[in-house]
C-alpha cells in the first residue's frame, strides 16, 4: 500500500493543523475533512480545466473523466509524495485549435498523444540523469519566451469571441478583475471561475445561452470518448508544448518541495512520466492534454494541507461528475462572450507568466543574448509566422520556440567563441547602479581572442 502512496498517518488528532505545522503529503486528516478539502481542490480546478474543452469544442464531461484518471495516476506513479492535481493544460488550446481546422478533432488528439508521449520520455530521462541538462537547455530567458508567446499567441482568439457579444464579454472581464483584488483567500483565487459564473448570468438574460443539447441529454451515462488519428502536420504545433509542461511540472515539484520542506528532486522525472502517461491517456480518448495545477497549490497554501489523500478524494469526485452527460452539455452551454471575456485575462495572464519567470530569475536584457532571443520569438509567436515543409506546417508556437532555443544557443556559443559576452546573464545582486556599471566597463575592457 506505502508503494502506491495510499497509506497515510493521521496528523495529530485529525481533527486541526498543528500550529506551525503543515499535513504532510504522507498524513491526512479524518476523513470528513479530508473529503472537506478535496472537494474543494475539485472547485479550484473546475474553471481552469472547463475553460480547455469549452475554447477548443472538446467535450467538457470526458476532460473531466480524464483529468480525475490522470490525477490519480499521477499519484500512483509518484508514490504520493507529490501532491498535485492535473487539470486541462492551457498550452494545449492553441495547438489543438490549429489542428482541428486541418485534420479535425481525431487529428489534435493524435497531437495531444504524441506531446504526452515525449513528456513521458523526457521524465524518464530527468529520472535516469537528472533535470540539470533542462535548465541547461532551457534557461530561464528560453523558458519565459515560449511561456509568454504561447500565451500571447492567442489573442486572436480572444478577440474574436469578444467580439460575438461585447456587452457580455466587458461584464465577465471587469468581473474577474474586480473580483481579485475585492476578495481574499479561495474566493479571489477563484476569480476567472465567479467571472465566468456571472457572465453566464447576463447571457442568460440577453438570450445568448442555447439550452437544447443540455435538455436532450441524459442524467446519467458516460463520457463521450474519441479515438485519435496520426499525421506528421501536427508535430511542429504540439513539440512546443512539451517544453511548456516540462516547465510547469519542475516548476510546481520545486514549489511543493519549498511549502513542505521535503526535498522533492529525485522525484521529478517520477511527475513528468506521470504526467506524460495521463496525457497519452486523455489522447486516446477524447480529453484534453493535462499538466499540474497551480491553481490547487493556493488551495494547499491556504489550508496547510498538503496530504495525498485529498487528492485521491478530488480525483474520485472528478470522475463521478464526468458519468453525468446533462452535467457536461450545460457546461457546454457557455457562450462565445463569456469566453471572450475570459480568455482576454486568461491568455494575457499566460503571457505574463513568462514574463514573471524572467523577472523571478532576474533576466538580464542589457546582455544582447537574452534581448535579442525574447525580442524575435515574441514577434514571431504573435504574428504567428508560418512554415510549411511538404506535410508538416510549423505555426508561431512552434517557430517562436525554436528560434528561442536556436538563437539563445547559437548567439552564446559565438560569443564565448569570440569573447564577447560581455554582459552577466542575469542582475547582479546587492551592488549599487555605480558599481554594477564600473564591473560591465571592466568587463568590455577584457581583451577579445581572435
Amino acid at each position: 500500500m506505502s508503494m502506491l502512496g495510499i497509506k497515510w498517518k493521521l496528523h495529530g488528532n485529525g481533527k486541526a493543523v498543528r500550529p506551525g505545522e503543515v499535513v504532510a503529503p504522507g498524513e491526512r486528516l479524518a476523513w470528513p475533512l479530508t473529503i472537506g478539502v478535496g472537494m474543494q481542490h475539485v472547485v479550484a480546478m473546475f474553471g481552469a480545466t472547463f475553460l480547455v474543452p469549452i475554447i477548443t469544442g472538446m467535450p467538457p464531461a470526458t476532460t473531466l473523466f480524464f483529468s480525475g484518471i490522470g490525477t490519480l495516476l499521477f499519484l500512483v506513479i509518484t508514490q504520493g509524495r507529490v501532491p498535485s492535481y492535473l487539470g486541462s493544460s492551457f498550452a494545449f488550446i492553441a495547438p489543438i485549435t490549429a489542428s482541428q481546422q486541418q485534420f479535425g478533432i481525431p487529428g489534435a488528439l493524435g497531437g495531444v498523444v504524441l506531446a504526452g508521449a515525449g513528456l513521458a520520455v523526457i521524465g524518464a530521462i530527468v529520472q535516469k540523469f537528472g533535470a540539470g541538462w533542462i535548465n541547461r537547455l532551457m534557461p530561464p530567458i528560453v523558458t519565459g519566451a515560449i511561456v509568454a508567446l504561447i500565451g500571447l499567441n492567442l489573442a486572436p482568439a480572444a478577440k474574436n469571441n469578444f467580439d460575438a457579444a461585447p456587452v457580455t464579454a466587458l461584464i465577465t472581464l471587469a468581473t474577474i478583475i474586480v473580483v481579485s483584488v475585492l476578495f481574499r483567500g479561495i474566493v479571489g483565487r477563484l476569480s476567472i471561475l465567479v467571472g465566468v459564473l456571472v457572465g453566464y448570468l447576463v447571457a442568460m438574460m440577453r438570450g445568448e445561452v442555447d439550452y437544447a443539447k443540455m435538455d436532450a441529454a441524459a442524467w446519467v451515462g458516460l463520457p463521450h470518448f474519441q479515438t485519435p488519428e496520426f499525421h506528421l502536420g501536427v508535430v511542429g504545433l504540439f513539440v512546443p508544448v512539451v517544453l511548456v509542461l516540462v516547465a510547469e511540472n519542475i516548476g510546481h515539484v520545486k514549489s511543493v518541495s519549498a511549502m513542505t520542506g521535503q526535498n522533492l528532486d529525485g522525484v521529478s522525472g517520477r511527475a513528468l512520466m506521470a504526467d506524460g502517461a495521463a496525457t497519452v491517456l486523455a489522447g486516446f480518448g477524447g480529453g484534453s492534454g493535462t499538466t499540474t495545477y497551480a491553481e490547487n497549490i493556493g488551495v494547499m497554501a491556504a489550508t496547510k494541507v498538503y496530504s495525498t489523500a485529498a487528492y485521491w478524494v478530488a480525483g474520485m469526485f472528478a470522475i463521478l461528475l464526468s458519468f453525468s452527460p446533462k452535467f457536461g452539455e450545460l457546461i457546454a452551454t457557455v457562450p462565445a462572450g463569456v469566453l471572450g471575456g475570459a480568455a482576454t485575462m486568461l491568455y494575457g495572464m499566460i503571457g505574463i507568466l513568462g514574463v514573471k519567470i524572467w523577472v523571478q530569475n532576474k533576466v538580464n536584457f542589457s546582455n544582447p543574448v537574452n534581448l535579442t532571443t525574447a525580442a524575435v520569438s515574441l514577434i514571431i509567436g504573435i504574428a504567428d509566422y508560418t512554415w510549411t515543409v511538404g506535410d508538416l506546417k510549423f505555426t508561431g508556437i512552434a517557430l517562436g520556440s525554436a528560434a528561442a532555443l536556436v538563437i539563445y544557443h547559437g548567439m552564446k556559443a559565438i560569443a564565448k567563441a569570440r569573447g564577447t559576452a560581455a554582459e552577466p546573464e542575469t542582475e547582479q545582486q546587492g551592488l549599487p547602479p555605480a558599481a554594477k556599471a564600473a564591473i560591465n566597463a571592466a568587463a568590455k575592457r577584457q581583451p577579445k581572442k581572435r
